[in-house]
């Protein structure tokens, strides 16, 4: 391609001096094909690529970013590798040029084209506006692979961010999500802005008014902070957590976490937000976490208790002690066998009252028919009915758990009971799980069968001393002078006796 210079050069020889343009190519040293682009346009025209460019680093790798842009494909559609996870995947590979070039390439492999939809950049006072939204993630939960519904709220000045992951978006765990996020921010924004989410919205009115959920108002009001919702199919109007739900899902979400259980997993999401605080956004002069700190005093206060968000259902008690909700069955102790009954559910529980008395609390299933039984609540009809102990079924789903020391105790006390008797004895050994842990019990289970304790009374002594344990008595020392030793004998008073000889 030839210089601005020789092009003029070329038009100077061929428009003004009208020499041709094989004398033109001669004297220059160019081609005649060149000297006739030249002669057609002052401007040099777009430089077309005809062989791709050598590159030396990447070259080795790019079948690799293509299996990985492959992989990425077949990922849930919102946990797609970003190209910085791909540039730390082949970093671990050996590669040892640039990010830059690596997003180069994706950028050339996914270019589609298209206008970018552009927005007006917005600023934020600081303690003011705060913006929530819900995600969706796929998790692998106890080897299981499920979809994870997360909870987002950010802080739109400073962008501090708070993520937590429930089974699904039922209003308890939206105002869950709130209260956890709160203590997290420690405080409140005085505005919160949302889409028209049925936890909080029942209805959409002219304009921006809305009907809103009872439940929801009654929450406001506790916090004391506004809401605010966006127009129906404009999601950008809270575009700071909007950006938030995908930097989640690609930045603490892939791969795909492998755990045991929806705590492990929020405790791994959080500490994902705290070491978030550190880094800084473009083309802000402070990280998140200092700009939070700046923010938290502008923040409202925290109320002096938390708002009971639990959603209250009448339940009946069933043949069975058992109450129902959301088609799963949960125990109730049987000495507590009310006929009407409040269940209180939890994102993560289930308690059930009588009045305002908390009865028993279970782990929430989000099975369908399931029966969640507690086997310490049928331990008193198995006292009056020892013979049901063998098809008892939640004693019959605790002994898969139980230690084997169990059986063994159970075994003797059969066969020196009769009647029923060492079932009964039994039933009062499991009757301390109540008030002390498993673990505990079950050592002095094992205690009491070696000092031949078999009845329910010497497991409670055994219990006792693993709770009490008593310190040794010193040492009588006896080669010394004993303080009692000089008390000489005292001898009988027989004046007494005398008073027998005397008359009446």
């Amino acid at each position: 391609m030839i210089s601005v210079d020789d092009r003029e050069q070329i038009r100077r020889a061929y428009f003004l001096e009208h020499k041709s343009i094989r004398k033109i190519a001669k004297e220059l040293k160019h081609s005649r094909h060149t000297v006739k682009k030249a002669i057609e346009s002052a401007e040099p025209g777009e430089y077309t690529l005809q062989q791709p460019r050598q590159a030396p680093v990447l070259g080795a790798y790019q079948s690799r970013i293509d299996e990985l842009l492959a992989e990425s494909k077949r990922l849930p559609r919102k946990q797609r590798y970003t190209g910085h996870k791909i540039y730390e995947r082949l970093q671990k590979e050996g590669y040892t040029g640039s990010e830059s070039g690596v997003r180069r390439y994706i950028g050339q492999r996914r270019r589609e084209g298209k206008k970018r939809q552009v927005y007006i950049p917005l600023e934020f006072d600081p303690g003011v506006d705060g913006q929530v939204d819900w995600g969706e993630a796929e998790v692998i939960i106890a080897g299981e692979r499920v979809i994870v519904h997360l909870f987002l709220m950010r802080l739109c000045y400073s962008r501090k961010l708070f993520v937590r992951a429930f089974p699904g978006e039922k209003q308890e765990a939206f105002f869950e999500g709130h209260e956890l996020a709160f203590h997290h921010f420690g405080g409140i924004p005085h505005r919160l802005s949302y889409d028209n989410l049925k936890a909080a919205v029942i209805r959409i009115l002219e304009g921006r008014t809305r009907q809103e959920q009872g439940k929801f108002v009654a929450f406001r009001s506790h916090y004391l902070f506004e809401s605010r919702f966006c127009t129906p199919g404009q999601g950008h109007e809270k575009g700071r957590v909007e950006d938030a739900v995908g930097f989640a899902r690609r930045n603490f979400l892939v791969p795909p976490p492998q755990v045991d259980s929806f705590e492990q997993l929020n405790d791994q999401l959080l500490a994902s937000c705290l070491a978030d605080d550190r880094r800084r956004i473009d083309r802000q002069p402070v990280t998140i976490g200092e700009a939070w700190e700046q923010e938290k005093a502008l923040l409202l206060p925290l109320p002096k208790h938390d708002f009971d968000y639990g959603i209250s259902h009448s339940v009946v008690l069933n043949g069975y002690s058992q109450v129902e909700f959301e088609t799963n069955r949960y125990s109730v102790p049987a000495e507590q066998a009310h006929r009407n009954l409040v269940l209180k559910a939890y994102p993560f529980r289930v308690d059930i009252l009588f009045f305002k008395e908390v009865i028993a609390s279970h782990p929430r299933c989000y099975g369908h028919q399931q029966d969640i039984l507690d086997p310490l609540h049928y331990l008193p009809l198995l006292e009056q009915r020892p013979g049901a102990f063998e098809h008892a079924q939640p004693i019959r789903r605790w002994r898969k758990k139980w230690p084997p020391v169990y059986e063994q105790f159970l075994e003797r006390l059969e066969e020196q009971g009769q009647n029923g008797h060492g079932i009964r004895e039994f039933v009062r050994v499991l009757d301390l799980h109540r008030t002390h842990p498993a673990d505990l019990v079950a050592q002095a289970i094992e205690q009491a069968l070696e000092y031949g304790c078999i009845h329910a009374d010497g497991v409670t002594l055994c219990l006792h001393q693993l709770l009490n344990p008593e310190s040794p008595a010193p040492p009588l020392a006896l080669d010394t002078q004993l303080p009692w030793a000089t008390v000489a004998p005292q001898p009988p008073d027989l004046s007494c006796y005398n008073r027998l000889l005397e008359k009446v």
